[in-house]
């Protein structure tokens, strides 16, 4: 049956235009219907706008570490806290894993806003804030408790309300643990041990000045290749915190670690002022709350990863030995603190002999 057919009958009984009326007729049913259940569902809408109040902002926390570093889980615990705190208005999603990118493409995002929170190192921040070169000095710190007494200081927390300068809303620390040469040749336990040694550092021009002013030689070797350089003595040695040195099995072919803990760099829990430029000094204030909350967490979780590798490898046959008076160590570095931070050399003095 066509259509004409099937509408025939009725089109006899409505008379002339009969079928176009009863379409039109039909339609209007349609389109009212439409509208009705529009306004149920604005009604719907209206009665879950706390709801959607409720989740006013989400933001995305950038991470290069995996998900079990201690970095990671204390950003998740950040983004907990804040949810928290807000009641659930502001929500942060974690991306770790370089998801986001490595750290100087997360510091590059995080200045234009392109994402809205970072954890950094203070090493790759120094390039727009050289003032932090200063908290990373080469044997500027006794130990962990010596850092943390001058980051949680008045003086600690004017560096990092300084990032704001360039950009960024200084947020918290958080703790990288303590850098210290390891070899497989025997122990270094003096600056005369280290003449003439082939030490390859991490990608820092403040590293490389440090290694000559103690008189090694100092290469950036990419960090997947130094195991390799060490097994086969490209390089004597290398140095890293004990997590690292443990992750990245260079125990394996480099058995000697020599704790001078030459250098803690701390990282940083930021916050792009682009992005956030739009939040309420309330809600800023929580943040910063969290921010505070989070330091404690993530520095007892460090302390503890620091010490199941230090443990382990001890176990494995490590040989540990500690270097308790660094102070020929400290007065190599004159030139280095005299390069990148002359202009606070009385405040280098303050950190060392006040805090």
């Amino acid at each position: 049956m066509v259509l004409g057919d099937k509408y025939r009958g009725v089109n006899s009984q409505v008379g002339e235009g009969g079928l176009y009326n009863l379409l039109r007729s039909k339609r209007m049913q349609i389109i009212t219907l439409l509208l009705v259940l529009m306004s149920l569902l604005l009604g719907c809408m209206k009665e879950d706008a706390p709801m959607e109040e409720k989740y006013a902002h989400t933001f995305r926390l950038a991470e290069s570490h995996p998900d079990n570093h201690p970095t990671t889980l204390a950003d998740y615990e950040f983004a907990r806290l804040v949810e928290e705190k807000t009641d659930g208005r502001i929500k942060i999603i974690v991306y770790n894993n370089q998801e986001l990118g490595e750290e100087e493409e997360m510091i590059k995002q995080l200045k234009f806003g392109a994402i809205d929170f970072a954890r950094v190192s203070s090493g790759p921040m120094a390039e727009y804030v050289p003032a932090l070169n200063m908290i990373q000095l080469p044997y500027l710190y006794e130990d962990g408790d010596h850092m943390w007494r001058v980051l949680q200081s008045d003086l600690g927390r004017s560096f990092l309300s300084s990032v704001s300068e360039a950009g960024f809303v200084g947020l918290g620390w958080m703790d990288a643990g303590a850098r210290s040469f390891y070899n497989d040749d025997g122990p270094i336990e003096s600056v005369e041990d280290l003449q003439g040694m082939h030490l390859r550092v991490m990608n820092s021009h403040m590293m490389l000045d440090m290694v000559e002013a103690l008189g090694g030689m100092a290469t950036t070797l990419p960090y997947g290749e130094v195991y390799g350089a060490l097994q086969t003595g490209e390089i004597d040695g290398a140095e890293n915190n004990w997590p690292s040195y443990d992750t990245s099995s260079h125990y394996e072919v480099a058995g000697y670690f020599s704790v001078d803990e030459h250098i803690r760099v701390p990282e940083l829990l930021l916050g792009s002022a682009k992005a956030l430029e739009n939040l309420s000094e309330a809600d800023m204030a929580i943040l910063h709350e969290a921010a505070l909350e989070t330091e404690a967490y993530q520095r007892e979780l460090w302390q503890a990863e620091e010490k199941a590798s230090q443990d382990k490898l001890v176990g494995y046959g490590v040989k540990v030995n500690v270097i308790e008076d660094r102070s020929a160590f400290r007065e190599a570095m004159t030139p280095v603190y005299e390069k990148y931070a002359s202009d606070y050399l009385e405040t280098i003095k303050e950190i060392q002999e006040k805090y």
